[in-house]
């Protein structure tokens, strides 16, 4: 790969940042690692409380980067077929009678799931398929979704009441977990002013889903040592409190470690980091970058750890 294409990346990676930024004040960890896992081909998980524009920032991020966009408003009475589609009885042209597939709002590019653990087991499983192959099958069909494909979805983490929680098969199908932190007092000044303003200044389009896609071409290309390699695979074996060289922390508070989805998806995302340093190879500060976003989700903490108030966070920085 030249350096012009390395520059290239990096560049047009930056100026999506700054659009974004228009528009969503601070926050700019959490810009960076949601289309770091964009770039890499990945579903993100928003964790965070109401009101800290997760909403605002997939809208955002839509518009910067002209990819169609679709909200799904998860709650208790939401069907499986409000999500995917269904069959429609429609009359032809010749008056006979014939079930078309009618889709439904997972058909986008850009798909945000809103409070995503609101919605029943039932429905939440129909995004299995979407999420992991980009297909949906209705009836005897299978319906290819349009490229790039991406679910972006929110949860609040302290509300119980009138939710399920995500099944271990579907949090892993999500490539990061990005926790929204709440802003600093001067953010929260900022934010304040600009939202109030008559005049707010709009992001506008400064790519779309075919740049994507070849920045996500460009990343893939990008060499791994086979020390990187290797230190990417321990990182993961020593989730697993079964594991020889499994860390003290890990061996008395998790009960199930990560699955090799979450090796990927931290080799895919480090080749991201490592370009956007202007490297052609990936390092082992580039693995630890993703490492945390990667495996926070996929890491299942036993009785004990949850008894005693343990996150995923702690377990994954005792595991360098």
């Amino acid at each position: 790969m030249e350096e012009k294409e390395i520059r290239a990346f990096a560049q047009t990676f930056t100026k999506i940042e700054q659009e974004i930024g228009k528009a969503i004040i601070g926050q700019k960890e959490l810009i960076r690692l949601v289309l770091t896992a964009m770039t890499a081909g990945g579903n993100i998980l928003l964790e965070g409380l109401p009101g800290l524009g997760k909403t605002q920032l997939v809208k955002t991020i839509g518009k910067v980067m002209d990819l169609e966009f679709s909200r799904i408003q998860f709650t208790p009475d939401l069907m499986p077929a409000d999500v995917t589609g269904t069959g429609v009885l429609t009359e032809e042209a010749d008056g006979s009678k014939a079930i078309r597939f009618q889709k439904g709002p997972i058909f986008a590019n850009l798909v945000l799931a809103d409070e995503i653990n609101r919605a029943t087991p039932k429905t939440q499983s129909a995004l299995l398929e979407a999420m992991q192959e980009h297909t949906v099958t209705g009836g005897r069909e299978t319906y290819a979704l349009p490229e790039p494909f991406f679910v972006l979805a929110t949860q609040n983490p302290l509300e119980s009441e009138g939710t399920y929680p995500l099944p271990e098969a579907q949090m892993d199908r999500f490539l990061f977990q990005v926790n929204v932190p709440f802003p600093t007092k001067e953010e929260l000044r900022d934010i304040v002013l600009t939202t109030t303003a008559l005049n707010q200044e709009e992001p506008r389009c400064v790519c779309d889903g075919e740049t994507l896609l070849r920045m996500r071409t460009v990343a893939a290309e990008v060499p791994v040592a086979e020390a990187v390699a290797d230190y990417i695979m321990e990182i993961v074996m020593k989730t697993h409190p079964e594991y020889a060289n499994a860390p003290e922390e890990v061996r008395q508070y998790v009960r199930y470690g990560a699955s090799p989805r979450a090796a990927q998806a931290i080799l895919k995302t480090a080749r991201v980091f490592a370009l956007l340093d202007g490297r052609y190879n990936v390092s082992y500060e580039d693995v630890k970058q993703a490492a945390k976003p990667a495996l926070r989700h996929r890491l299942l903490l036993n009785f004990e750890g949850m008894a005693e108030g343990k996150t995923t966070d702690e377990i994954i920085e005792a595991l360098w």
